[in-house]
């Protein structure tokens, strides 16, 4: 019923986040280029920025589908009565934290993955040097 608000939650702390660090490497970025590139973390932020966000909107999309979210006040049809509430809580708890937190492991892959090919990358170049 709600539980892509877990993910969207995550998106909106993980984009403060990235917007944050970005700031923080233009800042800190020296004026020489480095002979090693590696992916730079607010760039990381983002892939899993877009990873929550496109969740989100796609269980959106899906809620909306199945009448769950209404264009009307209170938005949420579990939110009408008590029982309906403490079941969307308790999905919220379970089902919301379970796809986020997939999502974020699915993330940390992907970097590993990421920087993996990047080094594979510098070998090569390194041994021609």
């Amino acid at each position: 019923m709600a539980c892509l608000l877990v993910s969207a939650a995550e998106a909106v702390v993980v984009t403060a986040v990235e917007k944050a660090e970005a700031k923080h490497e233009v800042k800190s970025s020296p004026k020489h280029s480095e002979t090693t590139e590696k992916i730079p973390l607010s760039r990381k932020l983002k892939w899993l920025t877009w990873l929550l966000w496109g969740g989100a909107f796609l269980l959106a999309f899906e809620h909306v589908w199945h009448g769950e979210i209404v264009p009307w006040f209170p938005f949420l049809t579990a939110m009408s009565d008590a029982a309906d509430r403490a079941e969307m809580f308790r999905e919220m708890a379970t089902v919301g934290v379970t796809m986020a937190v997939l999502v974020t492991v699915a993330w940390i892959g992907i970097c590993l993955a990421a920087d993996a090919i990047m080094k594979r990358k510098e070998k090569p170049a390194a041994q021609n040097a």
